[in-house]
């Protein structure tokens, strides 16, 4: 770990610490339906598309009619990708001739970025064309990550309101979302990596010439475009195999700056429109503080891990650095930055290899996912995330006082903790079961490129990081295989869906309850008290869930390591 490391860690911080209000007061006001400064251009549009649509704006939704929405929404984006890579060989905007993508790798392509994993076992470059680039995956990375946002919204509401039978409307969330929140801000980093060196074309791949004299293929396309939203909105799936560390998609410090700091913009911000809307901005603070907490002794574990390296290469006069996997440009800092940042949000965009990584600073982005990815966490999702593990913190805080647990003002009572719980448990379900069916069973193994702890590792991180949402990988695993292809799309839909449905539900219940107001024995929720609370609680259900898998994994590599034994 280095001086410099840390300031431009700092500076990365203050400045989307600084950008949580701005942006988070503006969602505030869009989602609230109020004017902005965007609405005397966006309004007419908005509106028109309602007409279109056959949307009633006015009407709002039960939590039932709201979620249906969502899944037929979702439905339908799904089969729309499905439909574009299987007919690809046949659509235009497709210069490099690719031909249609296999039957299970549509399938699980088309769940992941449906359920905003963007999860790739393929190379884009060399499998998808122009057109499913734009049509199918750029597409799906602005409504899965609206659909995120509309959801944490809703469950925002189900705090917010009382005695009220709807949490809003879908079609009016999803399109408020898409217009006046992902649309500007992907088209102004756009911009800007064009800026920096990022292609946005349609031309057709490029033969260049080595300095050592070989012959290759530089593949072109509308790169930027995705880049911007794939960041902006959590998704995560390259333009390229490589992803953010292909000088294409990721040419300068600056653009290596912005991706990173996008990766978390809208997450972070999404704690202050809560606070605005709930009309209590501590709360909101509350919950940016114990993200922010998890977030940095998450990032100092795996600084530190990369920084030490491998005691062997110290013990031959070699610097121990870890710089296997990684970008020079980029270095320890912000490769270990950008992992931390990737997994703490749903995004699984990479600048360094994973699988590279030391045991412990592998672990760390593991970790992550594992517990939710609510730091920060993904667009909505890691907001609501955060909150169903407030539910349980604050049931914690009656158990220890005997007194019925409240979170502003509301009851919390055997409903909400019972559907909180479900949805939490579906985390260890897909990452832990699936993990456990491929490390005995034949067409499990038989994809997994090291042997030992590794190997295990490799297979539990694929698995957590589909039901996570994430998207990212070790490397060392061949996943484009039908065991892969189809338990790793029921792993991304158990982590999306069976998250949603119990988590709508709190909401929809949240929202009938009557306000309580605040007594002498109410516990408060926006202290340093209730923010260690919370921290402790996410850290044991992490602890209890996944230690265990863990010690198989990282941990015992971690000490065959500091013995001699490598994998």
């Amino acid at each position: 770990m280095t001086l410099n490391g840390w300031l431009q860690i700092a500076l990365y911080f203050a400045v989307l610490t600084a950008l949580v209000v701005p942006l988070g007061r503006f969602m505030a006001r869009v989602f609230q339906g109020e004017w902005t400064f965007l609405t005397p251009v966006l309004g007419p549009v908005e509106r028109g598309l309602y007409r279109l649509a056959g949307v009633d704006e006015t009407r709002e939704q039960s939590w039932i009619t709201y979620t249906v929405a969502m899944l037929l929404f979702n439905a339908a984006g799904f089969l729309l990708v499905y439909a574009i890579l299987r007919l690809q060989a046949f659509l235009p905007l497709n210069p490099a001739g690719m031909a249609a993508v296999a039957p299970d790798l549509t399938f699980n392509t088309a769940v992941s970025f449906a359920t905003n994993t963007n999860w790739q076992n393929y190379g884009g470059e060399s499998t998808m064309s122009y057109l499913s680039q734009m049509a199918a995956l750029t597409t799906q990375n602005f409504v899965s990550a609206a659909t995120g946002i509309a959801l944490a919204v809703a469950l925002v509401r189900g705090f917010a309101r009382a005695s009220a039978k709807t949490v809003g409307n879908f079609w009016v969330d999803l399109t408020r979302c898409t217009l006046y929140v992902l649309l500007p801000l992907s088209i102004v980093a756009a911009v800007f990596l064009v800026w920096q060196g990022v292609p946005q074309n349609l031309g057709a791949y490029i033969d260049a010439t080595t300095l050592e004299g070989a012959k290759q293929t530089l593949s072109q396309g509308p790169a930027a475009s995705q880049i911007a939203i794939k960041q902006l909105g959590t998704n995560g799936g390259g333009f390229w195999n490589a992803n953010s560390a292909v000088p294409y998609e990721n040419p300068t410090p600056l653009s290596n700056f912005l991706e990173a700091l996008y990766i978390l913009l809208i997450s972070a911000a999404l704690t202050h429109t809560f606070g605005r809307m709930i009309k209590d901005e501590r709360q909101g603070w509350a919950l940016y503080a114990a993200m922010s907490i998890l977030f940095f002794a998450g990032l100092l574990v795996c600084y530190w891990a990369e920084g030490s390296g491998n005691p062997q290469l110290a013990a031959l006069g070699l610097d121990p650095a870890n710089m296997e996997g990684k970008e020079v440009r980029f270095g320890i800092a912000n490769s270990s930055l950008w992992a931390v940042a990737t997994t703490d949000a749903s995004n699984g965009s990479v600048n360094a290899m994973h699988d590279s990584f030391t045991p412990l600073g592998g672990m760390i982005p593991m970790l992550n996912i594992m517990l939710g990815e609510i730091i920060y966490g993904g667009v909505g999702s890691g907001l609501y995330g955060m909150l169903l593990m407030v539910v349980i913190a604050v049931f914690v805080a009656g158990l220890m006082v005997g007194r019925t647990p409240e979170y502003l003002g509301k009851k919390i009572e055997a409903k909400e903790v019972k559907m909180s719980m479900l949805a939490i448990l579906m985390l260890p379900l897909g990452m832990l079961c699936f993990t456990a069916a491929a490390v005995v069973l034949p067409f499990g193994l038989s994809s997994l490129a090291n042997p030992g702890p590794h190997g295990f590792s490799e297979a539990l991180y694929l698995y957590t990081s589909q039901t996570g949402n994430n998207g990212s990988a070790f490397g060392g695993i061949t996943g484009n295989t039908l065991w892969y292809n189809t338990t790793g799309a029921l792993a991304m839909l158990i982590g999306r869906y069976f998250i949603i449905i119990p988590m709508m539900a709190v909401a929809g219940s949240l929202a009938a309850k009557k306000t309580v107001p605040a007594s002498s024995g109410t516990f408060p929720t926006h202290g340093g008290l209730f923010v260690g609370l919370l921290v402790g609680v996410i850290l044991i259900v992490g602890g209890l869930s996944f230690f265990p898998a863990l010690a198989l994994g990282p941990i015992v590599e971690h000490f065959a390591m500091m013995a001699g034994q490598l994998f």
